[in-house]
């Protein structure tokens, strides 16, 4: 607080300056600050002192003070029943010290200390553990027994007046049960068992317990009695297992049997029917262990079929060497279930036909099971020709021929929803296995061509077509002899959807056939459907010149590189000239290369032009070779790719290296470019900058623009050549001086 001073005025006190603002050495975390807390809860506090009882008078004194604060917590709070456990349990333990006090045979109490609060326990003397130990019997004197009939009678008064309260509470039935139990008090426990069964009669624990305490106490029928009760209910499967297995410790078979015959109608699960028939197996009765599966596949019917009844029916049979009986049982519900909930079935089928059928068998069912399994792909998505697939190579391998071709039915069946060819292309080929099928393996070329033809109907070729099918359809006439069929075919695939792969293989039959007229019409039509194709006039020209016709190969190589548009001209004119050469016409081929360098001026046509002019080996060649190279060059100064140019001088270097003079290599030498590293700025797709790029650049010295940049070049070099002398000078001065003197 500010402190009042004579003038009037408040002194604001002084706060202490912190000398040294760095972090401590040792840092204190909160955790370690927690961490210590706790250690000093967890430190040994000395006990609380202990009060010893020694006469009746304290232990009154005593019991009174603890009845009052029970009832105190109890009148606070009635709904906690653990408050209610604790003061019954409490007034059950006095028991043990009411037989240590005079009156008793027993050895006087050595001591009764007081219990803990904190923990709720009590310190026994040993005479009152030694009494806890023996027990109360018929020896006891009157008094004691009255005293602990008397304690007994306020614990359940205290469990009664709990129940009032809450009767749902199935550990305050337990904690009184157990209580008359262990004090040996037979009607009482029965008594509240029963109460306990009639007010919460599907809690299983009570059942349980009170089944369980008459066997222990052997009263068979009293526990028989309690669990035909229990079962009145209708309770769960382990409830009656229990029964079941209560009358099983006590050999009653017949007994067991007709609680499972009640317990399968209650419960009429799969499972429960397999118990019964292994219940039946178990104890040798197999004819009745056969009547239960049989009784239960009649119960489920065809509508609720499981295979887990008809593996276990299958194994039952398997176990008494009835194999026959396994095998219908497994084909009786492989005909009826689902593929899909089958898998298991199949799995058992397969290992017994592998134990103990033939090879056949079990090639039958391993197909039967994928046949099975293609049958579920198709019928789930019919448009999955690769199930169709599989399916059909199966089917094929195994089956008749009437079955494969009901499948092939089934499979075409499924056309396309949509006219686009990559929605066709799977399915198209699903008709040239069925063809194939026809021709190869069942041999039946009707057949086979109406496939065929069916094939071709079903294609819209207006949008369309499959150059294969109509090729593999003349293939098959052709194999048949039927030459004119097979020309019908392929003439109608070109009238109604030319297409270069149908040209190529009518032609393709025809020149196997040496029909040399017929090829030419159909290179005729095919030229006109596609003028453009270089390959097409490429080979009609090379048919022409097999068959001898020059003149006619050379004029259809002059109608060919006259088209306006052409796929691949630098194939073409390649082919011409390779024509022409081969023909030995050196004056025509230099003329085409002549007309070809009017049309372009790449540097690989200057170079093969030279390279024609030297191979001629003719008088003058090395200079018309020359020559040729110098009017690329002067051709090629303007040509934007210096990169051609380059290889145009290398090219001529080259032939100058081996047949040219010395002075002839200098001059080339003198054409060739610097090369020069530079940098130019990059643009991002967006416009911005995106940085700078290194590249390389050639300076070639015949460019009149490009001759300040050779001298500055030049100069730069001395430049750079004498400042290296001068460093080496500097560094090594004696050598300097030596070079001087000498």
């Amino acid at each position: 607080m500010a402190a009042s001073t004579a003038a009037g005025k408040q002194r604001i006190p002084k706060v202490a300056k912190v000398k040294n603002k760095a972090p401590a050495e040792v840092q204190i975390t909160a955790e370690q600050l927690l961490r210590e807390a706790k250690e000093r809860e967890l430190e040994l506090l000395p006990p609380p002192p202990q009060q010893k009882i020694t006469d009746e008078e304290e232990l009154n004194d005593y019991k009174l003070r603890k009845r009052k604060t029970f009832e105190d917590n109890i009148r606070k709070n009635r709904t906690v029943i653990s408050n209610w456990i604790k003061y019954a349990q409490w007034e059950e333990s006095l028991k043990e010290i009411q037989s240590n006090f005079p009156g008793c045979p027993m050895e006087p109490l050595d001591s009764f200390e007081e219990p803990q609060r904190h923990c709720g326990r009590r310190v026994l003397g040993g005479a009152a553990k030694e009494m806890l130990k023996m027990g109360l019997t018929s020896s006891t004197p009157s008094t004691v027994r009255e005293a602990q009939f008397h304690l007994l009678s306020l614990a359940r008064s205290i469990y009664e007046r709990a129940l009032d309260v809450d009767y749902r509470n199935i550990t305050l039935w337990l904690k009184y049960a157990e209580m008359e139990m262990k004090n040996r008090q037979v009607n009482h426990a029965r008594n509240i068992w029963d109460r306990a069964i009639t007010t919460l009669p599907r809690v299983n624990q009570f059942w349980y317990k009170y089944t369980y305490m008459e066997e222990m106490l052997g009263n068979i029928a009293g526990a028989r009695q309690v669990f035909e009760r229990w079962m009145e209910w209708q309770p769960e499967e382990q409830a009656w297992h229990s029964y079941i297995n209560f009358e099983l410790r006590y050999k009653e078979v017949d007994r067991a049997r007709t609680i499972y015959e009640r317990f399968v109608l209650v419960h009429p699960d799969v499972k429960n029917w397999i118990k019964y028939a292994r219940f039946e197996e178990k104890h040798g009765y197999f004819a009745h262990a056969r009547k239960v599966y049989e009784r239960a596949v009649e119960f489920f019917g065809d509508e609720h079929m499981d295979e887990h009844l008809y593996v276990a029916f299958a194994k039952f049979e398997e176990n008494q060497k009835e194999f026959e009986r396994v095998r219908v049982i497994y084909k009786y519900a492989l005909d009826r279930i689902s593929k899909q909930e089958a898998q298991e079935l199949f799995k058992n089928y397969t290992i017994f036909e592998k134990k103990f059928g033939d090879r056949r068998g079990i090639e039958d069912i391993i197909v039967s099971k994928r046949r099975f399994q293609y049958e579920e792909e198709v019928k789930a998505n019919p448009h999955n020709y690769d199930a169709w697939f599989d399916y059909l190579r199966l089917v094929e391998s195994d089956a008749e021929a009437e079955t494969v071709r009901e499948v092939y039915e089934r499979a075409i069946a499924n056309v396309p929803p949509i006219q686009e060819k990559r929605h066709w292309k799977r399915y198209i080929y699903l008709w040239v296995n069925y063809a194939l099928y026809e021709e190869l393996e069942a041999k039946d070329p009707e057949r086979t061509r109406q496939v065929y033809q069916a094939s071709l109907e079903l294609i819209p070729h207006k949008k369309f077509t499959f150059a294969k099918m109509w090729l593999l359809y003349a293939q098959f006439e052709i194999r048949q002899k039927n030459l004119p069929f097979a020309r019908r075919a392929l003439g109608t695939s070109i009238g109604k959807c030319p297409k270069n792969k149908l040209f190529k293989g009518y032609i393709e039959l025809e020149l196997q056939l040496r029909e040399f007229d017929r090829c030419r019409k159909l290179y005729e039509k095919f030229l006109e459907f596609g003028p453009e194709n270089c390959t097409s006039w490429i080979k009609f020209a090379e048919l022409e010149t097999i068959l001898g016709d020059i003149e006619r190969a050379r004029a259809i190589y002059e109608l060919a590189i006259s088209q306006p548009r052409l796929d691949m001209p630098e194939v073409l004119w390649k082919s011409y000239i390779d024509f022409e050469i081969e023909q030995e016409e050196t004056e025509r081929t230099r003329n085409l290369y002549r007309r070809l360098l009017q049309r372009t001026q790449h540097v690989k046509v200057w170079i093969s032009f030279a390279q024609f002019e030297l191979s001629s080996r003719k008088e003058g060649s090395l200079a018309k070779c020359r020559q040729i190279y110098e009017e690329a060059n002067k051709t090629m100064r303007n040509c934007e790719e210096k990169e051609e140019r380059l290889m145009l001088l290398e090219s001529w270097r080259s032939f100058e290296d081996e047949f040219g003079t010395v002075s002839d290599k200098e001059r080339v030498d003198k054409l060739m470019p610097e090369k020069v590293k530079k940098r130019r700025k990059v643009q991002a797709d967006d416009g911005s900058d995106a940085g700078w790029e290194e590249y390389y650049d050639y300076i070639f010295p015949e460019d009149a623009a490009n001759q300040p940049n050779l001298k500055l070049l030049a100069m730069a070099k001395l430049w750079k050549k004498q400042q290296q002398e001068k460093e080496a000078a500097e560094q090594d001065p004696d050598k300097d001086i030596d070079e001087t003197e000498s």
